[in-house]
């Protein structure tokens, strides 16, 4: 194991519908429970810290924080626009629709890695909503993170202790900026992150999953796999081992 994958034991995966309306709403829940369900079969422990529903139960945006050991190892390349091509369920017609989900790896820092200063932080709290705007709780437990110095945003709501949500919400903080601060070194334009996400167009994919053909494709190493029903229910240790062997 490389020495970057040793320092980092969790992840904080952000999961997003891209283009697509309910049906990317529902690939991008699908992928969720993809990602939670190989996860714990390695005895990873999984925590839902942001989530944002549809009416259908579709995932807007979902956040996750994923840690065990070689966690890093094994996501860091599910960074990338993901893509679908299946008949949804809402469809009527029988048409296969094309839609697609973005997913960000971020390396989770420890305590030493990134300071973030109370000065350098705006906190703003409202009531926690689930899906259709119902409310979760009548308290101000979900919480709005700006920081200052960057502009970047962040929102928690699953928990209901503000204190919990608090927690949550500067650990995906601290991640992005570290994020950042590779970035910086690397002199890399446009940032790791944003890289990772891109525009979430169809044309950006990194992986196609036709559920016709019962096969995924991974578009930068050339390999297809197939089961795709397996896959979905969590059974991804080939395919994240053979893209990890041509990539890295």
């Amino acid at each position: 194991m490389s020495e970057e994958n040793q320092k980092y034991n969790a992840v904080i995966m952000e999961i997003r519908a891209g283009v697509g309306g309910d049906e990317a709403a529902l690939f991008a829940s699908d992928l969720a429970r993809m990602y939670t369900r190989f996860a714990q079969t390695k005895g990873w422990k999984v925590n839902v810290l942001d989530e944002s529903l549809t009416e259908i139960g579709g995932t807007k945006d979902m956040t996750l924080e994923i840690s065990g050991d070689d966690v890093y190892s094994k996501f860091k390349n599910e960074a990338g626009v993901h893509r679908v091509q299946r008949i949804p369920s809402t469809e009527k017609q029988g048409r296969i629709h094309t839609s697609t989900a973005t997913i960000a790896v971020l390396a989770k820092p420890t305590a030493t890695q990134i300071n973030i200063r109370p000065q350098d932080i705006r906190s703003e709290y409202y009531k926690a909503s689930g899906a259709g705007g119902q409310y979760v709780n009548k308290r101000m437990s979900a919480i709005r993170i700006i920081h200052i110095p960057t502009g970047e945003v962040v929102t928690c709501q699953t928990e209901r202790s503000l204190q919990q949500n608090k927690e949550s919400a500067l650990s995906v903080l601290a991640a992005r900026l570290l994020a950042k601060q590779k970035e910086d070194l690397d002199k890399q334009m446009g940032g790791a992150r944003k890289a990772q996400i891109g525009t979430a167009m169809r044309e950006e994919k990194m992986r196609t999953y036709n559920f016709a053909q019962d096969r995924v494709t991974d578009h930068r190493i050339g390999k297809n796999f197939h089961d795709i029903e397996g896959i979905m229910n969590g059974k991804i240790d080939k395919m994240i081992d053979t893209v990890s062997k041509e990539l890295n």
